[in-house]
Order: structure tokens, then sequence, then C-alpha cells
């Protein structure tokens, strides 16, 4: 097995591995869900330092742009600033 992990021991990474394996769905999803959950906060957290006077909405705009495109969050903007029955 080719090692995927250059700073893991591959002892390590061959019982991490059997681990995961051994784990339920419900356990994988829940770890995948929280590794998401962690990197959105992470990247929401980059953008509030690197530019703190936008608000959460900026913020917010920001992060679609940076992962999804400019066209995406520009949508997203506009969908956002129409006036609701």
């Amino acid at each position: 097995m080719i090692s995927q992990s250059p700073d893991t021991a591959p002892q390590a990474e061959r019982v991490q591995i059997e681990l995961i394996r051994e784990s339920s769905v419900c356990k994988r999803v829940s770890i995948v869900r929280s590794l998401s959950q962690t990197t959105m906060y992470l990247s929401r957290r980059a953008i509030q330092r690197t530019s703190p006077s936008l608000g959460e909405r900026e913020v917010d705009l920001a992060f679609v742009a940076n992962h999804y495109g400019e066209k995406l969050a520009e949508c997203l903007r506009l969908y956002m600033g129409r006036k609701r029955p």
C-alpha cells in the first residue's frame, strides 16, 4: 500500500484505515460532517481575519465566491437583495 500521509508512520496509517473500515456508516458520516463543518468555519474565519470590516452577509458571499465562483456569488447576492412579499 502506498502511504497517503507523508507525515504519518505507515503502521499508524494502517491502524487509522482499519479503524475507519470497522466504523459504522453513521460514525463515518458523522466524522465527514464534522470535518466539513470545521473546514467551512475555518474558511469563514480566515475571510473575517483578512477583511475585518465585512459583515456576516458579506463574509458569506465571499465564502461562496472563494469556493463556488464569483458568478454564483453574484447570483446569490442578487437573490438575497430581492424583496420578498
